[in-house]
């Protein structure tokens, strides 16, 4: 495997992650808006953060078993979930209606960070199928997500909710693009 192969997953690996941070990034900039400690905000993001690790490695570990028995029909199936997600993401920002908002606090931040995390257990699931760099996924995946949920929560104050929006609708697509990419590979 050549440094260029690896530079280019990890890049791959870069841009899905934060495909996937996006939707933590938006509901941040909500909930930043309610004023916070930098104590709350460290937390929160560490919190967001593990749940992007554990979720995409239950999805990986899930994806590789599938992989290992179903070959071709494991990859077109990750493709099409990848797709689905995308879509999903999209249709229910544009058409769907407000959430509640949760506390971010106690049980309804390890609720808040299931929620958000959740996108991730399906995008493991085709990276496994997929055969990607179980350690490097979920420690960027982590990374990236509180990043960005940290991000979310500091400039809530000054962002309008617009912007959570058309931040989830860019993460969507990009999921659609990578789901694209599986199944139909240049």
């Amino acid at each position: 495997m050549d440094i260029q192969h690896i530079i280019g997953e990890i890049l791959t690996l870069t841009i899905m992650a934060f495909a996937l941070g996006l939707d933590a990034f938006s509901v941040s900039l909500g909930m930043g808006m309610v004023r916070l400690r930098l104590k709350q905000i460290f937390y929160i993001g560490l919190t967001i953060g593990a749940f992007h690790v554990v979720m995409p490695l239950l999805g990986m570990l899930i994806g590789r078993l599938l992989s290992a028995r179903f070959g071709e029909l494991a990859t077109i199936a990750g493709g099409i979930l990848l797709i689905g997600l995308g879509f999903h993401i999209i249709y229910s920002n544009l058409f769907g209606s407000e959430e509640s908002k949760v506390a971010p606090s106690g049980l309804g931040l390890y609720l808040f960070a299931f929620s958000v995390s959740l996108d991730s257990f399906s995008v493991g699931l085709s990276l496994g199928i997929y055969g990607a760099r179980t350690w490097a996924t979920i420690v960027i995946f982590g990374l990236v997500s509180a990043f960005l949920t940290w991000s979310g929560l500091l400039l809530g104050r000054h962002a309008k909710k617009v912007l959570g929006t058309y931040g989830e609708v860019l993460g969507g697509s990009i999921l659609i693009g990578f789901g694209l990419k599986l199944l139909f590979p240049i």
